[in-house]
């Protein structure tokens, strides 16, 4: 097993899942990495998560949804399933803070799971029907003598085609269609933290525009689906989708509102994508197959700032802590929001703004002291596992040895030259890495677990 296929796999699972521990790399190791690939985009392959193992711990009622959702970005087998959830949930965004209604929010949560890698037409016209973003975007309002144009006005510029794609008129069309999708009221408290009725998607015929209406070039007396299966058919589509798919993937671009005066960093990437697209109609695996399996995506090392879910995600499983359902996840769940990303509630329908936007001189401290605290000895497990591994060569460890296998066991994570010396100062000042007697144990102990606190503090350990 040579080193750097294993530094290509734990690259793939950063991006495609959120991390992987040690033992699952060297398991995912052995099949060749396309093989992987297919196991990724094709999650029903493996079993789903215990439910109700996590109900048990976590109850039926919404209180308990973000724990579930955490424990499967830790635990399920199906990591792309759970990615491409986060993924959408970033993309085609809404807040449970304007409706108050969390069922509705964490329902549309298992919507996008469902159909996370089916196809853009699929995800458009779920959406469009989804009791929490019609609430979001007023469409509930969108009536035929009183139209609404915020849901088809972000429909084409914030989820499928992006500013400059499309005119005033266009706007409209979509808005004309779309009236008469609304849902169901749910039962006033039935969504709070131990409700348990939700809300449905509602057609109102008498409020729908039936009238001739022209959109994108074509006219016809069109619905909401019919003006999906217009956009879907789009290049600009195709080109906006997939820049999405490299920005949360690849490597971190602008905001998408400024995407028509920035043109992509890799245009041949975003033209092998967009293709892929339009190949096959907007079918997300197919997509994402040529995106894990080209070049670059592989080369893309440390080209995208982590989210605070994947800090806190990939900290947990180097930590190896919480691969059991534990109700004391709570700190968890709100530590993400200290670092700028809270879920369900995203900061505006444009989701939020990644890559450097997500470092600040406050939020890097809440993620440099969440990964030092959470490794802060080899009493969890996966500091224990990697002491084990330490101490199972064969005599000491000189320091150089100390600081590239703690880098190796730790990610791999790859450290510039100047950080890589400060590392090593520290390892040169205890001296060899000895397991012999009682005593040098616990010291080297101590010295791993101090190790790879600041491992993690590291610039490098920061970004995918």
């Amino acid at each position: 097993m040579a080193d750097n296929d294993l530094a290509l796999y734990a690259h793939l699972m950063r991006r495609a899942g959120f991390s992987a521990r040690r033992v699952e790399l060297e398991e995912l190791v052995k099949k060749p990495y396309e093989e992987v690939v297919e196991d990724l985009i094709h999650p029903e392959r493996f079993d789903d998560v215990e439910l109700d193992l996590l109900e048990r711990y976590y109850g039926t009622g919404q209180q308990g949804e973000n724990p579930k959702w955490w424990f499967r970005m830790l635990n399920s087998r199906r990591q792309l399933e759970e990615k491409m959830t986060m993924f959408w949930h970033g993309v085609l965004a809404t807040g449970s803070a304007k409706s108050g209604h969390s069922k509705s929010s964490h329902d549309q949560i298992s919507l996008f799971r469902s159909i996370a890698l089916t196809n853009v037409r699929t995800l458009l016209t779920k959406l469009s029907q989804d009791p929490a973003m019609i609430f979001w975007l007023d469409n509930n309002e969108n009536l035929r003598e009183e139209p609404n144009e915020n849901y088809g006005r972000e429909l084409l510029e914030l989820f499928s085609m992006g500013v400059g794609n499309y005119t005033e008129e266009d706007v409209k069309a979509s808005t004309f269609a779309f009236t008469g999708w609304t849902h169901s009221v749910p039962i006033p408290g039935a969504g709070s933290i131990y409700g348990g009725y939700g809300s449905d998607f509602v057609f109102e015929a008498g409020e729908h525009n039936n009238g001739q209406k022209s959109f994108l070039g074509e006219s016809g007396r069109f619905n909401g689906e019919d003006i999906i299966d217009v956009i879907v058919r789009q290049p600009a589509a195709a080109r906006f989708i997939a820049r999405h798919l490299y920005t949360f993937f690849v490597a971190d671009e602008p905001p998408v509102a400024s995407w028509n005066e920035f043109q992509p960093r890799d245009p041949e990437a975003i033209d092998q994508l967009s293709k892929a697209y339009l190949d096959t109609g907007g079918d997300i695996r197919s997509i994402l197959r040529v995106l894990f399996n080209s070049d670059f995506f592989k080369e893309a090392r440390y080209t995208r700032v982590k989210s605070p879910v994947e800090v806190v995600a990939g900290v947990l499983k180097l930590a190896g802590t919480y691969q059991f359902p534990d109700p004391d996840f709570s700190k968890h769940v709100g530590v993400t929001g200290a670092m700028g990303q809270t879920l369900m509630n995203p900061l505006s329908v444009e989701g939020w703004h990644t890559g450097p936007e997500w470092i600040d001189g406050g939020t890097l401290n809440e993620r440099v002291n969440y990964a030092v605290n959470e490794l802060p000895d080899a009493s969890v497990p996966g500091v224990r596992d990697i002491v084990d591994r330490l101490a199972s060569n064969d005599g000491a460890l000189s320091p150089a040895k100390f600081v590239d296998r703690c880098l190796d066991l730790a990610g791999p994570v790859i450290v510039a030259q100047d950080r890589r010396e400060g590392l090593l100062s520290y390892a040169e000042s205890g001296g060899d890495l000895k397991f012999g007697s009682d005593t040098e144990r616990m010291d080297s102990e101590e010295r791993v677990a101090r190790m790879l606190q600041l491992i993690v503090s590291t610039r490098e350990y920061q970004f995918n």
